[in-house]
């Protein structure tokens, strides 16, 4: 399962600002209905120390044309299964929104001899994986959903008003909404890294009691971080995460 060539690893990943000599590599798993190019302005904040790679998911811009995928458990694996290559060096892996449970999952999901490169994790803006979906009635429709994008605001919500964009948007957020709806949280041995999980003080889709949660997915330390800003930190505090980031990553 795990004997990927390059060119599946180079399906999977974006590298904005390649770092052939960066000492650690981030891997960013995006939001539901996001893609990789949501981190790329991040990329070139970190210092040369860290280089950012950013997951692809199937089914949006370069890969538009292929096939979603059905479940969470073939999403993540799949992603373990391409991202071997990448763990050369320490990694961290940063994931935000639904993002933060597919890196969960995906680490979850590597083979015990590459797991000692994941050196930190970040869950952003979502929930522990313990923590049911309070929002589950609301995505069964192309209302919801939309109703519910518009509730985190953000950058996406506001492209969501053109109806041509909102079109080609809401097949990829019907199947990224699908693998929160059908995914079920197994527990199992934790992480061994520390874990840190950070949230907007102004999201109200992920309180500070649900992402301190995460504090039981992980052997190696936790701690939680509050930002300036919605569910969509990201874009209006990316000086403190930035920060943040940073300090964390200090190797």
């Amino acid at each position: 399962m795990f004997a990927q060539t390059t060119a599946e690893t180079a399906r999977w990943f974006r590298t904005f600002v390649p770092r052939p000599h960066a000492r650690v590599r981030l891997v960013c798993f995006p939001h539901a209905g996001g893609a990789a190019a949501a981190f790329r302005g991040l990329a070139g904040q970190l210092p040369p120390s860290v280089e950012l790679v950013a997951v692809q998911y199937p089914g949006r811009q370069d890969r538009y044309g292929e096939q979603p995928a059905p479940d969470m458990d073939t999403l993540a694996g799949d992603i373990a299964a391409a991202i071997t290559p990448l763990l050369d060096r320490p990694v961290a892996f940063f994931g935000h929104s639904l993002g933060g449970t597919v890196a969960f999952e995906t680490a979850r999901k590597l083979p015990a001899r590459y797991r000692p490169a994941l050196r930190h994790f970040f869950a952003s803006a979502r929930r522990a994986p313990s923590v049911p979906n309070p929002n589950a009635a609301l995505l069964q429709d192309d209302a919801g959903v939309l109703e519910y994008v518009r509730r985190l605001g953000g950058l996406g919500a506001q492209l969501l008003e053109d109806e041509e964009l909102r079109e080609m948007a809401l097949p990829v957020l019907r199947a990224d909404f699908h693998l929160v709806d059908t995914y079920t949280y197994t527990p199992g041995a934790p992480l061994l890294c520390p874990l840190t999980a950070v949230v907007g003080e102004d999201d109200a889709a992920c309180r500070p009691e649900d992402a301190r949660r995460w504090a039981e997915c992980t052997a190696g330390g936790f701690d939680l971080q509050v930002l300036p800003g919605g569910h969509f930190y990201l874009e209006s505090a990316a000086a403190e995460l930035t920060a943040l980031l940073t300090d964390k990553l200090a190797v």
